[in-house]
């Protein structure tokens, strides 16, 4: 990397220069998400096109692509709408190629994490995926002889000292980074490529103009951040949010993934502090208070959030925002070891008096104070800014007192001069990427600068591990972790299946995930909590996800702790087989409970006369749907409480034609669905500004008729 970074206005210049730098075979190492410098990976790509000389292998995780329509109904419905949500972003080349089938023999396409399904039938993203960690990611890439490294970057305001921020994404720069300096790698081009809709993020993602070889910035390389649109949450994610919300403790760490279950523990949680009493009445109706006491005795808890809950996530997802807005988000940590350490113990709170000092000297800080030990306090915000350390004393304007904290005249005349008042500096969230709607990359963007400082991202081995120089203060700062994670599958012996099918196909990844379930073991008071919908829809035949075995594991089973559904917790930490297996069964859909409880006695796991206790044998939809019947009608639960860029006529229309695509997806359902429409000849008014949207007012021809006629029978399903 060069000490000064060449400015250039023009990609093509850039790449001309790279390529004439590191010759023609190029390993190009992009960030995860929405961190991809898409002009430079774009040209990167079309020279590789051009000129089959050049070997051109891209390096980089979960390559984003605007929705597909795959029929004439669904462009009729989503065309409009990705104009509208999805128009000022740029699309990447080499994605578009990929899903043709259609990219060059001399360019490779490795990726370590997918959109969730987006690839399962994509040949070349199934054959170079490769199965890692996040943490063991930059490992992985100093193998493959990364020589390009290509971000998209924030740029500091006018004013001052021009400074870059790796915004969204320091999650694998970072360490990459850290370890090509280690490593003393030279020839490697850093490209930073400027997008003022990037959000300007501190931590270890703020860096030196010094840290690129080349950063390119011109207007017409600015375009929208890709934001996927809140997803809805539904009944059965809303139960599963609630059991997991009663499992975090007051004053613990929070961890989330992305998706509809995550939106939903972030709602309960939010829910939970305030309005207390109707997160009471409903965990009640549900029978989670009574069912589950025991586990929600132990590791969570029903009150409000009075010490609040520090974030430490991969992921940084938008219901944290709302998590801080609510007053939940609000316990901060901080780099000094010794405070964090009496914080995470309670022997002081973030106020400086004479306590705080005293416990400072009790912890270690006898004698006169150390420079470094000055510079950590102050950091910390225990001296104020303008105080200075002078051979063994700490100036504080006129005044001068001894670097002493272990004598009672000394830290009165400090609390009088030199220290703070309160702790400052201190950091709410820790993560290592982000993505989200626009209005959460907004909400970011307008956020206060000493705000958005509490936000801080880093890079993912601070995050994902307990390992180097700072594992202890990461274990201290980590309280009573609560680990929240999706999952697909889970076996009745505690093993889950969270990336990839039965025949080897990757669905997305394994991520981070192995990380916080390794974590969830090994800090104190720390548990990590798988969550997964009882069922799933295939086609018109709907399967349990709790299932005896399955061909592929995620995380094994010595390595079970709890899981979650929308009937239940089974805390299977430190149990036998039997009891695992009977956990399990208490939280399965009830239509598949026998079955499962059949196939655990063959195999000898499970006593022949075992039986599903009664309270546990009506886990069914209709009964969530009951429950939640009455908080509905005071106005909770909504499909979307965080917002959405839909409309309110592109919700109804998207019901619709999810139950049309349900009804029509075997032979027997078509043609009850078909014969249905056909009888159905009238069209309610309530229907026409749907209709009307989709261009079916008026069919202009049979196929057009027989759609019309199908989509008022699905809407007016969709509505009862």
């Amino acid at each position: 990397m060069s000490k000064t970074p060449r400015y250039v206005d023009d990609v093509a210049e850039c790449v001309d220069a790279t390529l004439q730098r590191l010759g023609g075979k190029i390993v190009l190492a992009l960030p995860i998400g929405v961190g991809k410098a898409i002009p430079v990976a774009n040209e990167f790509y079309r020279r590789a096109q051009r000129d089959p000389a050049i070997s051109l292998k891209i390096f980089t995780a979960l390559s984003l692509r605007k929705p597909q329509w795959h029929s004439e109904l669904e462009r009729r419905f989503l065309q409009p709408l990705v104009e509208r949500v999805f128009g000022g972003t740029v699309e990447l080349d080499y994605v578009r190629d990929l899903h043709a089938n259609t990219l060059p023999a001399n360019v490779q396409v490795i990726e370590f994490f997918f959109e969730p399904g987006a690839s399962l039938n994509v040949a070349h993203s199934q054959r170079h995926y490769v199965s890692s960690n996040y943490t063991h990611v930059a490992r992985d890439l100093l193998r493959a002889g990364v020589n390009v490294m290509a971000q998209l970057v924030a740029r500091s305001g006018p004013g001052g000292r021009v400074r870059y921020s790796f915004g969204s994404n320091p999650d694998i720069s970072v360490d990459l980074l850290d370890a090509l300096a280690a490593q003393g790698a030279a020839n490697v081009v850093v490209i930073g490529e400027v997008n003022r809709q990037m959000p300007f993020m501190f931590g270890a993602a703020e860096v030196e103009a010094e840290t690129f070889d080349f950063i390119l910035e011109h207007p017409r390389y600015e375009y929208d951040l890709f934001a996927p649109p809140n997803t809805a949450i539904a009944t059965v994610d809303y139960a599963i949010g609630l059991h997991a919300a009663a499992l975090v403790r007051d004053g613990g760490t929070l961890q989330l993934g992305i998706g509809a279950l995550g939106d939903a523990v972030a709602y309960c949680l939010q829910l939970r502090h305030q309005q207390n009493g109707e997160f009471r009445e409903i965990i009640q109706s549900l029978g989670i208070s009574e069912r589950f006491a025991d586990e929600v005795g132990e590791l969570g808890g029903e009150e409000v959030f009075e010490e609040g809950l520090y974030g430490c996530t991969e992921m940084l997802v938008d219901g944290f925002i709302d998590l801080y807005r609510s007053g939940v988000l609000k316990r901060r940590v901080y780099p000094d070891l010794r405070i964090q350490q009496l914080l995470s113990a309670r022997k002081i709170g973030e106020q400086i008096d004479e306590r705080m000092l005293c416990a400072l000297a009790d912890r270690g800080l006898r004698g006169t104070l150390s420079a470094a030990d000055f510079g950590s306090l102050q950091r910390c915000g225990v001296f104020r800014s303008e105080c200075r350390f002078d051979e063994g004393n700490i100036i504080g304007g006129e005044a001068l007192a001894a670097a002493r904290l272990d004598d009672a005249a000394n830290r009165a005349r400090l609390l009088k001069y030199c220290t703070a008042r309160q702790l400052s500096g201190g950091v709410l969230l820790h993560g290592g990427f982000f993505l989200g709607p626009r209005g959460f990359y907004a909400a970011l963007r307008d956020m206060p600068e000493p705000e958005r400082r509490q936000f801080e991202m880093c890079g993912i081995a601070y995050i994902n591990d307990l390992y180097g120089d700072a594992a202890v203060l990461k274990a201290a700062q980590r309280r009573d972790s609560r680990f929240i994670n999706t999952t697909m599958m889970v076996s009745l012996l505690g093993a889950s299946t969270a990336d990839a099918l039965a025949d080897g196909r990757v669905v997305s990844g394994v991520g981070g995930q192995y990380n916080f379930v390794a974590m969830g073991h090994a800090l104190p008071g720390a548990r990590t909590i798988l969550v997964l919908r009882s069922t799933r829809g295939h086609k018109d035949k709907l399967q349990s996800n709790i299932l005896w075995n399955y061909a592929h594991t995620t995380i094994p089973r010595h390595l079970r702790d709890v899981v979650v559904t929308e009937y239940g917790i089974a805390d299977l930490r430190g149990k036998t087989d039997e009891q695992v297996i009977v956990a399990l069964l208490n939280i399965a859909d009830s239509r598949f409970q026998e079955n499962l409880r059949l196939l655990a006695v063959r195999a000898g796991k499970l006593s022949a006369d075992h039986a599903i206790p009664a309270a546990h044998r009506d886990n069914h939809p209709g009964r969530l749907e009951r429950r939640f019947a009455l908080a509905r009608a005071r106005g909770l639960f909504s499909e979307f409480p965080f917002g959405t860029d839909l409309t309110a006529q592109e919700i109804e229309l998207a019901k619709a034609l999810t139950h049309l695509k349900q009804s029509t997806a075997t032979l027997w359902p078509r043609i009850r669905a078909v014969a249905g429409a056909v009888l159905r000849a009238r069209t309610p008014a309530a229907c026409r500004p749907a209709l009307e949207r989709m261009g079916l007012q008026k069919p202009a021809s049979r196929q057009e008729w027989l759609w019309q006629r199908l989509l008022v029978r699905s809407l007016e399903h969709s509505s009862d």
